[in-house]
Parts: structure tokens; sequence; C-alpha cells
């Protein structure tokens, strides 16, 4: 029999409902390592621009200092900082430009970097079929700490199970992120249920255990590899390894 003791089953995206392989990536050379990255669909756009102006390594310098800067402000403030912005500053430090031709550009910067993104990312048949089985018993949701939210929503409905979804928020329109608590009452108020009555599913024991339980929802863990759970981080309702074992869980 279900679960009745929640109406409403809330899912993270990426590593959750989604898989995404990086590996897959094209490989680049930084700092005397190689790694997998977009920045080689991402250049030809830059050289195009800014010809013999542009330079690579100079460029991923700037790129990666900006990175660590947003990241400071994201942990500080729980806000959520775009990718389009994040091209912006970047951009910003490197060519005098008015901001409105930094943003179109910084845009057009994102889309080719998404479109690397979407390219790797995709529901395995197993997470896809779950979502299916337990649609007819609770109500769905699904939340995600994603900075750009047209990919974001491309890469949800590329899974076949968008349409399953009532209330979706990606931290990309909302300006805010997981574990601020102000994410989490938005998808509530989506819903129109009290905290008691969701279950939080996802992959990151902060954002997807820790986050929602202060709040008061149930959750389940996804640990894949079945690492304990950080210190300070309260029990799961459940425990998982895949998104594919919630039916069972759940008795659906």
């Amino acid at each position: 029999m279900p679960d009745r003791s929640f109406k409403a089953v809330v899912l993270d995206l990426f590593d959750t409902l989604v898989k995404w392989e990086p590996e897959r990536l094209p490989l680049m050379e930084w700092q005397g390592r190689t790694i997998h990255t977009t920045m080689p669909w991402v250049f030809p756009k830059l050289e195009a621009r800014l010809g013999d102006k542009f330079e690579r390594n100079k460029f991923i310098e700037v790129y990666s200092a900006v990175v660590e800067e947003i990241g400071v402000e994201r942990e500080r403030d729980g806000i959520e900082v775009t990718c389009t912005e994040r091209f912006a500053r970047t951009l910003r430090r490197l060519m005098p430009a008015p901001d409105d031709e930094l943003y179109r550009f910084a845009e057009e910067l994102t889309r080719a970097h998404m479109a690397g993104v979407r390219a790797v990312t995709f529901a395995p048949p197993a997470r896809a079929a779950a979502v299916r089985r337990i649609a007819p018993y609770y109500r769905l949701g699904l939340l995600s700490n994603f900075d750009d939210a047209q990919c974001g929503r491309e890469v949800l409905n590329d899974t076949g199970v968008a349409h399953l979804f009532e209330a979706v928020i990606i931290s990309a329109e909302v300006a805010l992120r997981k574990p601020n608590p102000r994410i989490y009452h938005q998808i509530l108020d989506m819903l129109q249920l009290e905290p008691h009555q969701v279950l939080f599913v996802g992959d990151t024991p902060r954002e997807d255990v820790m986050g929602p339980a202060q709040i008061g929802m149930h959750t389940a863990w996804i640990s894949k590899d079945a690492k304990p759970l950080p210190e300070g981080i309260p029990a799961p309702r459940f425990q998982l390894a895949d998104l594919a074992e919630l039916p069972e869980i759940l008795g659906v």
C-alpha cells in the first residue's frame, strides 16, 4: 500500500532524476591538468568577437576568479547567480563595452555552454519509469539548484516526464539556492501544502536532506555509494541508492 504520511514528492534534478556525465565533454589543458569542459565550444565565439585580443589563458584565469567569487556569494547569501551573469562579469573585466552589449554576448556564450551541458545529461530509463510509477499516488514537484533556467527546463523536458510535475523551480528563476529556507517555502506555496505533507528526494546531504528537514519536510537521501552522512546532517526518513528504488520504498 502507498505510504500516505505525505501527499507530494519533490525531486532534485541533477544526479537525482537526471544523470550528467562531464567525462563526455571535450578535454582541455589548464595549469598542467587535463580537464573536461565546455570551453572548447565557447572559445570560437570569443575568438570571433575579440579577434587577436582574445587570450585563452587570460580568459580562463579571469573566469576562474569570477567562479570563485560567485561561489562565495552563493554560500554567504543563499542566492543563485546565473551563468549569464558569470560570463558578463568575466567579459566586463576583459573588454570595454556597454552593459547591454556585454549581457547579449554573455547570453550567447551561455547558450553555447549550456548546449554542451544538455548534450551530456539524460534521464536513465529506470528513473523516468520510477516517476511514472509514483505519479498516480503523489503530487509531484521539482526543485533544482541550477544557474540557467532555460537549460534546466530543457533538461527536464528531455526526460519525457516533465508533464507529471505540477510545481517546478529552477534556482536561476528565483535568485535563491538550496539550502536557503525561502526556496523550499516557495515550492510549498506552489503546491499549497505544509512541510510535513511533502517528501523531498535528492542526492546532496546539505541541500536535499538538511535543508528540507529544517523546515519540517520528510526526506529521502540518494546515497549512491552509501557513504555515511556528514556530521550534523539529520537522518533521512529513507535512504536509497538510486531514484529507481523509490516506488518500492513507497509501496507503489
